[in-house]
């Protein structure tokens, strides 16, 4: 069985206002790179990269770069492929080369499952019945009656944990999680997502508070590069760290997952090498004692079942992104749901149960969100 054909999917929703607003700003869109290999004796695989903006850069790269390192080859070689893009750059790594690496890398795992017929996790070599404990992601950041209604949709779904939106200046972010934590009213256990907002200063504040309240975790209080902040901040409040959505290769997060400074780490394989390289990330964090719990943002369906069945097959999982802002690409390119709050059981999710990844890609719907005509190559 060897790779036929290789096709990459731009595609695009709208995003309601208020909806997803973060320390960045309101996203109004959302973009992702869906790919679709086909095998010469008739198997298809998904894959899925991150890819917020301008997603046809995207599938120009898989068109014009990875496609003649994956035709002709067989989905068993998935470790050579995967050397073989990743090492096709010159420089570090990272950006929107490794995003759309990643689609082709999870497309390839999802065939080596559905040959071995068999669900992704259970290839992975995770074992029992694959339940992963969610927490709800996230509320809106200063968008009082949107929030709200965030949290009452998320406490009605039975989610036990919250994560809300920060952003500067601090006064401001302290303010809001203590309003929100107020609206709770210990019905749940908070956490907070900073998206890089604050400098050294501004994050001791911000984390001394959410300690105050009892927040379960202060995340990406930092740009993702600025280890020696995370060591300082460590150092000085009594609240876990979280970070690890920014991060594109294994080499790269030693140094953050090594420092002793977060005690929960968050890759997200649509951006992180795909299943190939996050393995490797999950791995390191285990072996050094940090939990493992995997950002999904605003992915789609592929994205959300690739994580679920990552986190599955860990032993290092403490808990999974469960999305709560509306996601067609998330809820209809697969026909249905994938990995949302509706579907869970006691607080949790399980991963699809089907051979692979568990899915197949509702072409209607695909092609209602596409941003341009699909790029193709073979068969």
């Amino acid at each position: 069985m060897s790779i036929e054909s290789i096709r990459a999917y731009p595609l695009a929703i709208p995003v309601e206002p208020g909806q997803h607003r973060t320390s960045w700003g309101e996203y109004r869109s959302l973009g992702l790179l869906l790919v679709e290999l086909r095998t010469t004796d008739g198997l298809v695989g998904y894959g899925e990269g991150l890819a917020r903006h301008a997603p046809r850069a995207y599938a120009a790269i898989v068109e014009d770069v990875l496609a003649p390192m994956v035709l002709g080859r067989r989905p068993a070689d998935v470790v050579r492929i995967w050397r073989d893009m990743a090492y096709s750059y010159s420089g570090r790594v990272g950006g929107i080369a490794y995003e759309a690496l990643s689609a082709v890398d999870i497309a390839l795992w999802d065939l080596l499952a559905k040959q071995a017929r068999m669900p992704l996790r259970e290839l992975l070599g995770g074992g029992g019945d694959g339940w992963v404990e969610c927490y709800a992601s996230a509320v809106s950041w200063r968008a009082e009656e949107t929030a709200f209604r965030q949290v009452e949709q998320c406490l009605a779904l039975g989610l036990r944990t919250i994560k809300l939106k920060l952003g500067s200046p601090a006064d401001e972010a302290i303010a809001w999680a203590r309003r929100v934590h107020a609206h709770v009213a210990g019905r749940a256990r908070l956490s907070a997502d900073a998206n890089g907002a604050y400098d050294l200063p501004d994050a001791v504040r911000v984390g001394s508070a959410l300690a105050d309240l009892g927040f379960a975790w202060f995340e990406e209080p930092f740009l993702p590069h600025d280890i020696a902040a995370y060591r300082a901040l460590a150092g000085r409040v009594p609240i876990r760290l979280a970070a690890g959505e920014g991060e594109f290769s294994a080499a790269a997060a030693h140094e953050l997952i090594a420092s002793g400074a977060i005690g929960l780490f968050q890759p997200d394989c649509a951006r992180a090498g795909g299943i190939t390289e996050t393995r490797r990330m999950i791995a390191m964090a285990e072996a050094l004692g940090v939990a493992y719990a995997p950002h999904v943002g605003g992915g789609g369906a592929v994205s959300a079942a690739a994580n679920l069945h990552l986190a599955a097959a860990s032993t290092a999982c403490a808990n999974y992104e469960c999305m709560i802002f509306p996601q067609p690409l998330r809820s209809d390119l697969a026909g249905g749901p994938v990995a949302e709050a509706s579907q869970m059981v006691d607080g949790g999710l399980r991963p699809p149960d089907g051979p692979g990844l568990g899915i197949i890609i509702d072409e209607v719907v695909r092609d209602r969100f596409m941003v341009a005509a699909p790029a193709g190559r073979g068969a």
